[in-house]
């Protein structure tokens, strides 16, 4: 290849590459509207995918590991047909999320109970996402489903423990953002029960032969342990009184409202067999072991509150016996200056 033929080849392909690139950019120039269109598009979804997708999902993720803390239930004004509840609680979260959670109606069930049926509905106040959120509830429930509050309280009455759940739908506000998002508040909280009024105690008991006006002759102070977080109002009480299996009469404990801890109580008065009292002490281990000290066995029998059978609680409380020890050798003593021997009088 001659010097010349070579300079017109390295000419032709220096010449070539220019129209590639002057194309490139006419391409550009020309589809530049195109381009922007496609640009917006994709910040649009972008955005779009960040308020409809991303938001809702670290709204929800952030609900679900927030803490909720029930610190203490009043139960008061209690009648045959509503009652009065007041809810003291706690929310802990991390606080990195600026939100207002709306006002709903959640759902109380039993967790461990299948079905999960309601035994209460709690009007929650619109909260914030702050790290620490104290939330107070007072309302008045009326009671649609009777045999729900009642097997809650059966539960309460007979656990040392259970699980409350707190279900309901809501939406949440992030600050900056005008859309609401839906979000579900579902927490499950484990709380301590009345443990079937463990450690329950009768003291400084005394006996009136021939009854008083009301035909009481039995007189005590009875202790009532709370190991729960519940204050009850129950009103006048009154339950079985078995000895041995059989019932000897009726055990009454006016005015009664249960506070967590051991601060509960109350006179107690019944109406009792005499009779079988007197022979029970007169048998082993009753007159030569134990001083007259008899077990007996307590199961509800009516709650009356405001002149309304309170059924929700009395069932409750007739679900199962309260075994308590009841010093009657030191009263019979008293009145009849000795102890039953073994055999009887």
């Amino acid at each position: 290849m001659s010097l010349t033929d070579k300079a017109h080849v390295d000419e032709s392909e220096h010449v070539a590459v220019k129209p590639r690139k002057r194309g490139c950019l006419g391409h550009c120039i020309k589809l530049w509207w195109a381009y922007l269109i496609g640009f917006i598009v994709l910040v649009i979804l972008v955005v779009c995918l960040v308020i409809f997708v991303g938001i809702p999902k670290i709204a929800q993720s952030k609900l679900d590991d927030a803490e909720l803390t029930i610190d203490g239930i009043v139960i008061t004004n209690t009648q045959s047909n509503q009652l009065s509840m007041a809810i003291n609680s706690t929310i802990r979260s991390d606080g990195k999320i600026h939100a207002t959670i709306a006002g709903f109606v959640g759902d109380m069930y039993l967790e461990d109970l299948e079905g999960h049926i309601p035994f209460a509905r709690i009007n929650f106040p619109e909260t914030t996402s702050d790290a620490l959120q104290v939330v107070n509830i007072s309302q008045t429930l009326s009671l649609v489903d009777v045999t729900a509050i009642t097997t809650f309280n059966t539960w309460l009455l007979t656990s040392s423990l259970l699980r409350v759940t707190v279900h309901g739908d809501t939406t949440v506000k992030v600050k900056g953002v005008a859309k609401l998002f839906p979000v579900t508040f579902h927490k499950t909280i484990e709380m301590p029960g009345l443990n079937l009024l463990s450690g329950l105690a009768v003291t400084n008991s005394s006996i009136k032969l021939g009854g008083d006006e009301n035909g009481d002759n039995f007189f005590a102070t009875v202790n009532i342990p709370n190991t729960s977080l519940f204050t009850i109002e129950l009103g006048n009480t009154s339950f079985h009184n078995y000895l041995l299996g059989k019932d000897v009469g009726t055990v009454f404990i006016d005015d009664l409202t249960l506070v967590p801890g051991d601060a509960n109580k109350y006179p107690m008065r019944a109406a009792i067999s005499q009779n079988d009292i007197l022979d029970t002490l007169g048998e082993s281990p009753y007159c030569d072991k134990t001083n007259g000290v008899l077990p007996f066995q307590l199961r509800g029998k009516s709650v009356v509150n405001h002149g309304q059978n309170i059924t929700y609680f009395a069932n409750a409380l007739a679900s199962a016996n309260q075994t308590v020890e009841i010093d009657l050798g030191t009263p019979v003593k008293a009145l009849l200056g000795k102890l039953i021997p073994c055999g009887g009088l």
